[in-house]
């Protein structure tokens, strides 16, 4: 791995050692600044779906309660929900990925962004939204269905 990536890696290693319940639980017996190589990397045990099941319903955690300012979660469709837990930092660094990814397509504070995924527990509706936002373009929070307005909406702004 590069330096840059493994640094990374060791960084998000040693946060969640260090703050995450859920983590340290599953890292039981290894210790912060232990990471050194790819090879320390492929050694750690694999987080797979039901292990996040599991953490129902905060269990996700890596700050306290009265950090966590929203909630999102998977649909649960094939099991018990994952519920992720956001910080007011987790929030921000969203929209500044989503910002990021409309600045990659071009779309700047000139433009009208139309968001038509759902809101609600589902994090795309309004990160779409956010994104958009923090960019500086004009954001007509839609969410799905109703086609005629959609189409409306579109045309007429």
């Amino acid at each position: 791995m590069q330096a840059f990536p493994l640094e990374s890696i060791q960084n998000v290693y040693d946060r969640v050692l260090t703050d995450s319940p859920f983590y340290q639980a599953k890292y039981q017996g290894r210790k912060v600044g232990e990471l050194k190589s790819y090879d320390d990397f492929l050694d750690l045990p694999f987080t797979e779906k039901d292990d996040l099941r599991h953490a129902y319903p905060l269990g996700l955690s890596a700050v306290p309660e009265e950090k966590i300012i929203r909630i999102h979660s998977s649909s649960g469709t094939t099991g018990t929900p994952v519920i992720i837990p956001y910080s007011q930092k987790d929030v921000d660094d969203w929209a500044t990925i989503f910002a990021r990814c409309y600045e990659t397509c071009g779309v700047t504070n000139k433009d009208r962004v139309q968001v038509t995924p759902g809101y609600g527990l589902w994090t795309a509706g309004i990160g779409f939204q956010a994104g958009a936002e923090k960019l500086g373009a004009m954001v007509i929070p839609m969410g799905p269905g109703n086609t005629e307005k959609q189409l409306k909406m579109m045309v007429d702004l």
